[in-house]
């Protein structure tokens, strides 16, 4: 006969032997692990990854597959609408230039721009809301003052002064939408950071002595990912834009390089007589949008805690 200690000890590894004949399928898996098995459920964000990628692609390699160069004038088809006929299969523009070539320059420089100032406006706002969120007191209140004067300026008049000063070059085009564009997520940082700053793994590195910028960037940046990715996400798409906008208003690439925000500006100028000019280019800028928003929101539903 078993004393009641000893049933209960047998219990006690009954239930263990059983746990591990029959694991928890949760058990095991990390937190990005589980983030990518959400995603690729998501059938929206996924074809908006593949699409992007493709378009992405077509960027990048298209141009030198194709027979045409951005910048050489057909004179025997200026204005000519979609056709095989030498191989102009989005027809060419007023000058004869081939604008499935030119479309695909201007989403390499317009995906470029995107990506370059997007990074650069993130790892800004990181460091920026993090070093306000940790550190706090008066540190705190300084930087989110300036912040807030950053909010004040026009960044449209910034631009026009920066282009009148020196020129419509490439890197001034992201080193504005830089400038401009890394607050949001700055603010987004600091409400992370205030909330992380007081976990017990944090008030342990303090009582270790560990330094404020190892803590910064060991502990407290780290546990932002899901957040940044998320924000990195939504970010892209509007920082294409700006440079859509930019461009458009004569504040952007310089001709004879071209971007999605050039083509449009020269569509519209002729769209009632050559619609597929404007038509080709914008379309490939809203379906690009159109992705990182999908694949944001993919990324959102992915990285939620409460789904897990």
């Amino acid at each position: 006969m078993l004393t009641p200690n000893e049933m209960n000890g047998l219990v006690t590894k009954l239930a263990e032997n059983g746990a591990l004949l029959n694991p928890d399928p949760a058990a095991g898996r990390s937190l990005w692990s589980d983030a990518r098995r959400r995603f690729m459920r998501n059938k929206a964000a996924v074809f908006s990854l593949c699409l992007l990628s493709l378009i992405a692609l077509a960027c990048v390699v298209g141009p030198w597959l194709l027979p045409h160069a951005f910048d050489s004038a057909d004179w025997d088809a200026m204005s000519m609408p979609p056709s095989l006929k030498n191989a102009h299969y989005f027809g060419t523009d007023e000058a004869g230039r081939d604008l499935l070539v030119r479309s695909l320059i201007g989403g390499r420089i317009s995906l470029t721009v995107g990506l370059l100032a997007t990074l650069a406006s993130v790892s800004l706002g990181i460091v920026w809301g993090a070093t306000a969120g940790f550190i706090g007191g008066r540190v705190d209140a300084v930087m989110m003052r300036i912040v807030d004067m950053m909010y004040a300026i026009p960044y449209l008049l910034i631009a026009i002064l920066l282009v009148t000063i020196l020129g419509r070059e490439f890197y001034l085009v992201v080193l504005t939408i830089t400038v401009f564009s890394w607050m949001d997520m700055a603010r987004v940082v600091r409400g992370q950071t205030l909330s992380l700053r007081s976990m017990e793994y944090v008030e342990a590195a303090r009582a270790m002595g560990v330094s404020t910028r190892r803590i910064i960037f060991a502990h407290i940046v780290p546990n932002l990912l899901g957040v940044v990715v998320i924000y990195t996400t939504v970010t892209v798409p509007g920082v294409i834009l700006t440079e859509s906008v930019l461009s458009f208003l004569g504040l952007g690439i310089q001709e004879p390089m071209t971007s999605w925000g050039v083509l449009i500006e020269d569509g519209a100028a002729v769209m009632e007589v050559s619609p597929w000019i404007l038509l080709f280019p914008a379309g490939l800028l809203s379906a690009s949008l159109y992705c990182f928003n999908f694949i944001g929101d993919g990324l959102r539903d992915a990285l939620d805690p409460k789904e897990r």
